[in-house]
């Protein structure tokens, strides 16, 4: 491996796409156990590496030199090999400062929560400070000098205006996680998620549906990455790479759902929408048939709504932890906020709103068979289509123009 990152689990990482939009460089994964990192880190047979979780501290006593900022925060992410002799760096610093920035954070004079005691917190804690943080505090799940509990955060500390997750609370594969109740904290102004892997953690949509500024991980781990490439390479640092590698990676890893009632057209527009994007299409309704071994109606009437319902969940929240797909789902999808939570962690949805009059009832829908059923539906799920959505989309459109104006969207 000439480059690459290194860690103990790595199935998330999006490493090598960022990298790929960097520099012409082949940039590898590969996962270390915790007892074979010393003979790795001994042979040496690498040009450079960036280290992530739980490595970040572990590696330091392995260098030959550790750059003074990464000395002084106590955890390295990037290290180069000169001639035989290793060089720590902390680029998560800038990358952190920069994902700050990008979304107007003020954090000068601010209390500042940090979720996790890991090598990672130690850097956000430097950055923290730079920026000029009133008051850091910590919260851990396992006993740690200076940290507080969970309970005595909420008991003590609701009044934190801002909140840094450090953790992987809620990374992939354990999406559904989310490190604290945002709503027990009154003042709170923003949200930082060092996870990228979903591209939008419960956490951070949590924040956004609270009003509050908040950003995954995603950009961040964009900008150490140029900063890495920059010490494995030399030459100075390109700022505009930051934007230009965030929205390339972003594009190649969202999804695009489409919701809305029954004979909308999601399942044609999406695969329209396949055609002209190279994502792969994924209709939910048809891996809902696949599994049950059966057609839908018939599956309701031998079993119940409540049973599809739950199937109609798991099949869902297994879409949805995948990127770069089209995903159409079924009329009633949207009833389960679960489902709304998990789809939105790697896309936007769209809601085909196409005019009542224009829906044509069907046999195949057992809840939309005939006129009084479709509209009856239509009042029940309007509002929960709009309130679901990220952008509402005129489905009384020809497919075409339908597809295009989703993507038109889409791109901006």
């Amino acid at each position: 491996m000439k480059y690459g990152v290194i860690g103990e689990s790595l199935k998330h990482s999006f490493s090598p796409e960022i990298h790929a939009q960097i520099g012409d460089y082949q940039y590898e994964i590969k996962e270390i156990e915790p007892q074979k990192l010393e003979a790795f880190m001994e042979e040496r047979d690498f040009c450079g590496i960036n280290v992530t979780i739980p490595y970040k501290e572990k590696v330091i006593p392995m260098l030959d030199y550790v750059d003074p900022a990464a000395l002084s925060i106590g955890a390295v992410n990037t290290v180069v090999n000169r001639e035989g002799k290793l060089y720590g760096y902390n680029t998560d610093y800038s990358g952190m400062k920069a994902l700050a920035q990008r979304i107007g954070l003020e954090i000068k004079g601010k209390k500042v929560l940090v979720v996790g005691t890991g090598g990672t917190s130690k850097t956000a804690t430097r950055v923290l400070k730079d920026m000029g943080a009133r008051e850091i505090i910590y919260v851990s799940n396992i006993e740690v000098n200076g940290a507080f509990t969970y309970e005595e955060v909420y008991a003590y500390h609701t009044d934190c205006e801002i909140i840094f997750n450090t953790s992987p609370v809620g990374m992939y594969p354990k999406n559904d996680g989310i490190p604290l109740n945002l709503e027990s904290f009154e003042k709170l102004e923003g949200v930082l998620d060092v996870v990228y892997n979903p591209i939008r953690t419960n956490l951070v949509q949590r924040a956004h549906e609270l009003g509050k500024k908040a950003q995954g991980g995603l950009y961040m781990l964009g900008a150490q990455a140029v900063y890495a490439s920059n010490h494995f390479f030399g030459g100075s640092v390109d700022n505009s790479l930051f934007e230009r590698v965030y929205k390339a990676v972003l594009s190649g890893k969202d999804n695009i759902t489409l919701i809305g009632m029954p004979s909308c057209g999601k399942t044609t527009v999406g695969k329209l929408l396949s055609e002209m994007t190279g994502k792969n299409f994924v209709d939910t309704d048809a891996l809902i048939t696949e599994k049950i071994g059966m057609s839908i109606p018939e599956y309701f009437e031998k079993y119940g709504e409540a049973a599809f319902r739950t199937v109609e969940c798991d099949v869902i929240k297994e879409v949805s932890a995948k990127n770069n797909q089209i995903i159409a789902t079924g009329g009633g999808a949207v009833l389960n906020r679960d489902n709304v939570r998990r789809l939105k962690q790697n896309g936007l949805v769209y809601f085909l709103d196409r005019s009542l009059d224009l829906l044509c009832p069907t046999s195949d829908r057992p809840l939309s068979s005939n006129r009084e059923a479709i509209e009856k539906r239509y009042k029940e799920r309007y509002g929960i289509y709009c309130s679901s959505c990220d952008v509402l989309i005129n489905g009384d459109l020809s497919v075409e123009e339908v597809a295009k104006e989703v993507l038109k969207e889409y791109n901006n």
